[in-house]
């Protein structure tokens, strides 16, 4: 595959970037918009932040976003980051000593130390369900799931899209039954949002939050919490400023306008929107560009390559094609992960992460609109330098 859009970004061209998972890559057109927020912000900063300004372009932004996500504006608002945003959560849920949040193995080590953080805090206890490998059946998924939920479980915490072994996690059944029960739903969807298909009403999930700077190609700095139906009244403002006010129920009209759920939320004293602002143009970028094209052959190009290297050092993946995207983890014999992160990149030029799991060791390959067939042959190579052939 090779499209020519590498002219589209300001990646290195002397490096072979196979990590876009990691922090995205924006799109020059994008950094272009983004910077005419930020000098039209100081070209009249009292302007710019007075609220009905800010409202104004909170709410079209909300708009683009919920018809990509398949979700209702009023039920999202901006954060940094995913992560951010599910610290809000975590840090705001009714959770006492006996309560349990379960999880998987395979979650991102920054919300493993969220809920450590919390769980110390208040007294409950993180248990975890091993995700059953190779994954091939969401039955199997969500049989898992249910299996480890207990009387005592107040949280169900999935990542959508794992982090480590960049599995696309069937999470809908396990959600769904779980919310019957009674269990607080909460999806890390960090990687998922222009990865794979989204529809937050549909899938029900108390809290998602996710990241519009990964395969949506938005700023750094752009990312969300969505938050439907009563799950609304258990989340407390990580700042409280201007936005808050007491007693009124999250539809109620707030003192800056919009909803005070959303009034509490979106409006942060001097925190720079203009990387949420730029959301609309990189929705906008991917829809000139025909990235749904796109992504289909950086998927198929990742999975081929997964799949030849693989092979060679008789590894098999971790899932069905059901189940992996233009991301994918793919193991190699057992190394220094950093070590040969580094080699890769001072003496390939190849920039890929290289990751210690569970006694395995992955290269997560991310294959994006500006990567080639080349890139993918010149880390099979180099792998094939550093280990030959298993036999």
């Amino acid at each position: 595959m090779a499209r020519g859009l590498k002219h589209l970004f300001a990646i290195d061209p002397s490096v072979a970037f196979l990590n876009h998972g990691s922090y995205g890559a924006c799109p020059r057109p994008v950094i272009a918009a983004q910077r005419r927020w930020q000098d039209a912000l100081e070209r009249q900063p009292v302007a710019f932040m007075d609220p009905r300004h800010l409202r104004a372009r909170f709410a079209e932004v909300r708009a683009a976003l919920a018809d990509e996500l398949g979700a209702q504006p009023g039920d999202l608002f901006w954060a940094t980051n995913a992560t951010e945003g599910l610290n809000l959560v975590a840090r705001s849920l009714p959770l006492g000593p006996g309560d349990e949040v379960l999880a998987t193995d395979h979650e991102y080590a920054a919300l493993d130390k969220t809920w450590d953080f919390v769980c110390r805090r208040t007294g409950a206890q993180l248990r975890r369900v091993k995700v059953p490998l190779p994954l091939v059946s969401e039955a199997e998924f969500t049989d898992a799931i249910l299996a480890g939920l207990t009387v005592r479980t107040r949280v169900l915490f999935l990542s959508h899209v794992t982090s480590p072994t960049a599995l696309v996690l069937p999470v809908a059944g396990a959600v769904a039954a779980a919310r019957e029960k009674g269990i607080i739903t909460v999806i890390d969807g960090a990687h998922a949002p222009g990865l794979v298909p989204l529809s937050l009403g549909a899938l029900g999930a108390d809290f998602y939050a996710g990241n519009c700077h990964k395969w949506l190609m938005a700023p750094k700095g752009a990312g969300f919490l969505h938050v439907q139906g009563g799950a609304k009244r258990l989340l407390a403002p990580g700042i409280i400023s201007h936005g808050w006010q007491p007693g009124v129920a999250p539809d109620d009209t707030g003192p800056l306008g919009d909803s005070a759920f959303l009034d509490a939320f979106q409006f942060r004293g001097t925190r720079d929107p203009s990387a949420w602002f730029s959301v609309t143009d990189a929705l906008s970028f991917r829809r000139d560009q025909g990235w749904d094209g796109v992504t289909r052959d950086c998927r198929a190009l990742a999975q081929a390559t997964a799949r030849a290297i693989a092979d060679e050092f008789g590894e098999a993946l971790l899932a069905s094609d059901a189940f992996l995207s233009q991301m994918v983890a793919i193991p190699i014999p057992r190394s220094d992960a950093a070590a040969l992160h580094d080699a890769l990149l001072n003496e390939d030029a190849i920039e890929v992460p290289v990751i210690d799991w569970n006694g395995h060791t992955f290269v997560r390959v991310s294959v994006q609109g500006y990567n080639s067939q080349e890139e993918m042959a010149r880390l099979a190579a180099a792998l094939h330098r550093r280990f030959g052939r298993r036999s």
